[in-house]
């Protein structure tokens, strides 16, 4: 019976839409916009929050029991992960999620980070320079002592296929918070997550503000790309090691291109992440694409000539041509930090490189046009 509730509580969510919140036998559900892989339900004394396993469909990767911590523990709740709310001291093991807490303005509740040089965010070095929060080593095998000496109320993490568990860190009793929201297949989607994690900050009224702005924003951009006369085709990303990974059609930055009034030639495609394909088949594809768009990680811009020097296919590129590339480069760019719960901004960068008639957009955030 309890799988049968469950079951008609997710289908419930799953065809409702906007912000309100419908009532149910059992606990009101919180109707989540465009989230399709959270559940969330206020119940007496306690909410819970149902993570659905994005790699086994049906299946729950981990259910929450978000309990006030100026409250007594219910004395009838379901198996779950009991989390004591607001959080006080979490530890962060990504450079994204503390880049939402700040956004959140629950910065001060970061008391430790792993992988601490892939974190560009400023207020973190600054923290930890000061001793006022603890480097706890690296992500893959954290120093369990370091981070049980910080007291946490819970740990952020992000979970992966076939992992096999986080080992020594499911034996030391503090709450694991697995942030799947990557896995949702569109950017608003992926955001609305920040509602989510403002419940375990106490500070839900910000987070349902915040990605109302974001969905606001987006859509109207959305509307304004729609405006415009053209319609270029564009390829994403270059070579990396032996392959060049594209973005499925179902991934959230296939999502954007499709809103940016974009040819993506690989919209169609079923992935909801990365594509590995061999050099010739991109070219092949995409080789006759208006703009190049892609990532890159230096101390610099990158220059046409460097980018024939790591490989002389990108020659062939009818964008490289025409000096029609532009770089993203994520060292000197928050863009891992960002975009993944401000989409609208990323989107505006789009719009703006592939429609140059739609005009008084901000300038360009993450990515530069390359130089000669």
């Amino acid at each position: 019976m309890r799988k049968l509730f469950y079951l008609i509580l997710t289908i419930v969510l799953l065809s409702s839409c906007g912000r309100q919140t419908a009532q149910q036998d059992g606990g009101d559900t919180i109707s989540f916009k465009y989230a399709r892989k959270l559940t969330v339900v206020h119940h007496s004394g306690y909410t819970e929050a149902i993570l659905q396993n994005p790699w086994h469909e049906g299946k729950v990767l981990h259910r929450y029991l978000l309990v006030p911590s100026d409250s007594a523990l219910p004395s009838s709740m379901p198996d779950g992960t009991v989390i004591r709310t607001p959080l006080r001291r979490s530890v962060v093991f990504t450079t994204v999620h503390c880049a939402l807490i700040q956004m959140l303005h629950r910065e001060d509740r970061i008391a430790g980070v792993a992988d601490l040089k892939y974190i560009k965010v400023p207020y973190i070095h600054e923290q930890v320079k000061k001793g006022r929060i603890s480097d706890c080593g690296d992500a893959m095998s954290p120093v369990v002592e370091k981070l049980i000496d910080q007291h946490p109320d819970a740990i952020f993490l992000s979970p992966f296929e076939n992992s096999g568990g986080y080992g020594k860190l499911e034996d030391i009793d503090i709450p694991l918070i697995e942030c799947a929201e990557y896995m949702e297949s569109t950017p608003l989607a992926r955001a609305e997550w920040m509602r989510f994690y403002g419940m375990l900050f106490g500070c839900e009224a910000r987070a349902d503000s915040l990605f109302a702005v974001v969905d606001s924003s987006y859509q109207s951009l959305k509307a304004l790309a729609k405006t415009s006369k053209v319609q270029p085709s564009v390829v994403l990303d270059k070579v990396t090691g032996s392959v060049w990974y594209v973005p499925g059609g179902r991934s959230t930055i296939g999502q954007m291109l499709c809103d940016a009034q974009s040819q993506y030639p690989w919209a169609s495609d079923e992935h909801s992440g990365s594509v590995s394909l061999p050099f010739e088949t991109v070219l092949e594809r995409a080789g006759e694409c208006d703009v190049w768009l892609f990532r890159f990680s230096s101390d610099h811009l990158i220059t046409y000539r460097e980018l024939l020097s790591e490989h002389h296919g990108y020659g062939q590129f009818k964008a490289f041509r025409q000096k029609q590339a532009y770089g993203c480069n994520v060292e000197l760019s928050l863009f891992y930090e960002e975009a993944p719960f401000r989409p609208d901004w990323l989107l505006t960068d789009f719009i703006k490189i592939l429609h140059p008639d739609i005009l008084n957009l901000p300038p360009l955030r993450y990515y530069q046009k390359i130089r000669e």
